[in-house]
């Protein structure tokens, strides 16, 4: 038996969405709980692979299974593709695994040609809707399949609607657009040297053809490179019957959501045009209506709609987010998915939930994508600066929060831009999914077209971007890169504010300030942390980070890097003094100069987290990071010092490396310099007694050995520390508990840990250089080609991004097992940036660290992905949400 590559939708359901994509399986799922769904079929994901492996051909198995769905599809809607007195025509579809809004193709009415159009306009007794048809269809066939750019075609639209002074399409004469259609004709000739495709076959084929290329192409790529979407899924494709929302006044099309998108409220939210096809409301062609005018103009139809969309909510327990047809007066459902919606709508969205039963405060908890919380963590307009701003325009609020930046008008301006560390705001009359990557690096985006359901407005929001949409007011002329409101004129490279939550534009930039968390977003904390099992830490060096963190929720410090404190400009000459020091005196001199700096710092710290743990790591770095290498600075430094230039050249000279990542860092600066981790030892345990007497709070010190690779280096640098805590508790009379661990981050660690864990008090994983010397990358340079691993799927993620779990991720484990062996209450965890990151945080909950440890504006991501892991792990599973 041959292997079924096409399903008609009454063969799907909700849960076979791997093979029939998100589309297609929410399109079979409606039609079997009989909601008005136009017949049709879906073309597998599989059948899409096989596409690519037969070369990028759609092999005739294939193309016989989508004959036969055809056939029924035709007996059901008592039509027939091609035929010249009642042709059935479809749409065609992309639809992948997990949801790409307007990142791959879609071709509607297809099944015209120059016979069949006459055929429609006599059986709909509207030869104008036939010949609208059309030339929608010509232009959309011949930009997906044919690679014919739109803008040739809109040119020609354009001229007639300027030539008759029509404001609008729907203006278009019958006689308009024949004409447009012979044009348009005429464009696909000169393009391909053919005549543009009459057999409704050859059209169908081609198209499926074309959506599975789309699938490859750039936009697509980017789009799935930005959300951790695996490029070898392949893509579904829906062949759908027609209905058609351009047959006159008693018809429409539209889309809508069950909440509000960007607030979360229980409110039926969207926008229809009446006269129009699905494109006109998604692409910004013509301004919407809100849904709620649907009640005023056709009230049985809204509230046939209002009745589907609860049932579609209550049925899929998610915010939906529907795409409708009316055609002469009867509603067609297109689709459903789960609705793309801010961060503070995803936390109303989900808590409303759980209140009204719908959800458990599990699902609510597995409902929220952790990375999402992140669009919570950034600024928004101070409200004293906002008191004495003007808007110059008013737009729709599109995507809620605030953005400065300097204008730029294209995505590859934007960009550029954005590269050379300018804020960027990208203004354009209607974004398309070419603009992603300008979208993705802007600050905000503002549109002079389209509505709150426009590909801006989803698209942004799905990003947590600032969007202003719709401002009909804002003239933009993108080749002279300049917008103009009345009289005012922005140029590209001027200064720009936008606030999503208003739809205000503002001249100039506004201050911002931090946001506070609070509401639901602190209720469905409260949840997630009832059942998460991993402790969550902070990567902080001062206590303005610290406070930060546990603002968020963090309970401890999993890594102070000491070096930071270093570089302050009151610190630098004294660190500079000691490296230039020609002997032991003179670097303890200025090792003396630091020591109160030092234990200042500890004080700060251990004060702000009151009790709480804190990791301190002693000096990491090569000492050249230090010493400056501009000749002009090196010039300063030597008068500084009294010392003569070739002389400091000649030390710096001395401390270059090779490979600094291998160099003489970590634990072997101990090593060579005993006196540098002398001193550090002194000010953590002399600033942890002091801070206990001042506050009478206790403090457990726990401090950090880098680089560890050989027991033996572990034990040379935790005796020199012991010695020194024990000789200052002796001194001062005052004992208290302190640890002294290691850094796991040189794979040779990870091997003998069994070993090392006899003298350490605890392990932290360095997955940051551990990933470096696992991979033999260099952090700072694999930026330059780990883009080309991703896009040729050597790598299908960056490594520095999420833990590689077959390999660095094995040795974290290794050493995880062999530690315990050895020591079952040692105490692990991590401190590298990977810390933060959900995927990576799922495997380290998997191999029973006891904690993770990332940036402060991390920890409520790591909070949320640390419970979900939890959840998971006890059997639970969570939504699909964020993809």
């Amino acid at each position: 038996m041959s292997k079924k590559y096409v399903y008609l939708f009454e063969e799907g359901n909700a849960k076979m969405k791997a093979l029939l994509g998100g589309k297609g399986a929410n399109l079979a799922e409606m039609t079997n709980i009989g909601l008005p769904v136009p017949p049709g079929l879906t073309v597998s994901t599989d059948a899409c692979r096989t596409y690519y492996e037969n070369g990028k051909r759609i092999n005739d198995e294939i193309i016989s299974q989508i004959h036969e769905g055809l056939n029924v599809i035709e007996e059901k809607t008592g039509k027939k593709f091609g035929d010249r007195t009642n042709p059935l025509l479809v749409s065609v579809r992309s639809g992948a695994a997990f949801s790409m809004p307007g990142m791959m193709d879609t071709i509607l009415n297809l099944g015209l040609n120059d016979k069949t159009v006459m055929a429609v306009g006599e059986k709909t007794e509207n030869l104008r809707f036939a010949y609208d048809s059309y030339r929608r269809f010509i232009q959309m066939f011949s930009d997906v399949v044919l690679d014919i750019p739109k803008f040739r075609f809109e040119a020609v639209l354009d001229k007639y609607k300027d030539r008759n002074g029509y404001e609008n399409d729907t203006q278009l004469t019958v006689v308009d657009l024949k004409d447009i259609v012979d044009e348009y004709k005429s464009i696909v000739k000169k393009e391909t040297g053919k005549e543009f495709a009459q057999d409704p076959n050859e059209q169908l084929i081609e198209s499926i053809n074309a959506v599975f290329r789309s699938w490859n192409n750039a936009r697509a790529i980017a789009y799935r490179n930005l959300y951790d979407i695996p490029h070898n899924l392949g893509t579904a494709v829906n062949v759908q019957s027609m209905v058609f929302g351009n047959m006159g006044e008693d018809s429409g099309t539209g889309v809508a959501f069950t909440r509000n998108p960007a607030t979360g409220e229980k409110k039926l939210y969207g926008e229809f045009l009446m006269d129009a096809q699905g494109e006109d409301v998604v692409a910004g062609i013509r301004t919407p209506k809100s849904i709620d005018e649907l009640k005023e103009i056709m009230p049985e139809i809204y509230e046939q709609f209002d009745t589907i969309t609860k049932n579609l909510e209550t049925h899929y327990k998610d915010m939906q987010d529907i795409e409708f047809t009316i055609e002469q007066g009867k509603l067609y459902i297109l689709q459903t998915r789960n609705g793309k919606r801010t961060i503070n709508a995803s936390l109303k969205v989900a808590v409303d939930m759980a209140l009204e039963g719908l959800l458990t405060e599990d699902e609510a908890v597995l409902r929220i994508d952790p990375k999402q919380l992140d669009q919570l963590l950034h600024p928004t307009f101070d409200g004293a600066t906002m008191e004495m701003a003007t808007p110059i325009a008013k737009g729709l609020p599109a995507s809620p929060g605030a953005a400065t930046g300097k204008v730029y008008f294209t995505a590859d301006d934007a960009v550029k831009a954005a590269a050379s560390g300018e804020k960027v705001i990208l203004v354009r009359k209607e974004t398309s999914p070419e603009d992603i990557e300008g979208m993705n690096i802007s600050q905000g985006i503002l549109t002079s077209r389209g509505g709150m359901t426009s590909h801006a407005a989803v698209v942004a929001r799905g990003m947590g971007k600032c969007c202003v949409a719709g401002c009909e007011t804002v003239k933009v002329d993108e080749e002279l890169k300049i917008f103009a409101v009345g009289d005012i004129r922005i140029l590209e490279g001027e200064y720009i504010s936008l606030d999503g939550s208003t739809g205000k534009i503002y001249k100039g930039s506004i201050k911002t300030v931090e946001p506070t968390l609070s509401g639901d977003f602190a209720k469905l904390m409260i949840w997630a942390d009832s059942k998460r099992v991993l402790g969550v830490r902070t990567n902080a060096d001062t206590p303005k980070d610290a406070e930060t963190a546990i603002s968020f929720g963090a309970e401890g410090i999993g890594l102070c890097r000491t070096e930071h404190m270093f570089f302050e400009e009151n610190r630098i000459p004294v660190v500079r003094e000691m490296i230039l020091s020609d002997n032991k005196n003179q670097r303890q001199k200025a090792l003396d100069k630091l020591l109160p700096m030092q234990k200042s710092d500890f004080k700060g710290l251990f004060s702000v987290m009151k009790g709480k743990p804190v990791t301190i790591r002693l000096l990491d770095p090569p000492l050249h990071e230090f010493l400056p290498t501009d000749e002009q600075d090196i010039v300063k430094l030597a008068d500084e010092m009294q010392m003569a230039v070739n002389d400091i050249k000649e030390v710096i000279h001395s401390l270059q490396e090779f490979n600094p990542m291998l160099g003489h860092r970590g634990c072997r600066l101990a090593i060579t310099y005993p006196e540098i981790a002398q001193m550090q030892a002194q000010a953590i345990i002399e600033a942890a007694i002091e801070v206990i007497e001042e506050e009478n709070t206790t403090i457990i010190p726990e401090i950090m050995i880098p680089l560890v690779g050989i027991k033996a280096e572990l034990d040379y640098v935790k005796k020199i520390v012991v010695d020194t805590v024990e000789k200052i508790m002796a001194e001062k009379g005052k004992k208290i508990d302190y640890l002294v661990g290691t850094m796991i981050e040189v794979p040779r660690a990870a091997v003998i840990a069994d070993e090392i864990a006899k003298d350490a008090d605890f392990f932290s994983f360095g997955t940051n250089d551990l990933t470096q010397m696992t991979f033999g990358f260099s952090r700072d340079d694999a930026g330059k080609f780990i883009s080309e691993y991703r896009e040729k799927e050597v790598l299908t993620e960056d490594p520095f991004q999420s833990v590689d779990v077959e390999g660095v991720g094995k040795l974290v484990d290794m050493a995880v097992k062999l530690g315990r062996e050895t020591k079952p209450e040692l105490k692990m965890g991590i401190c590298g940036e990977h810390g933060g990151d959900p995927k990576s945080i799922e495997f380290f909950h998997k191999i029973g660290l006891d904690y993770i440890s990332c940036s402060p504006f991390r920890v409520p991501i790591a909070r949320l992905a640390a419970a979900q892991s939890a959840l998971r792990a006890s059997g639970q599973q969570g939504s699909d949400l964020s993809k």
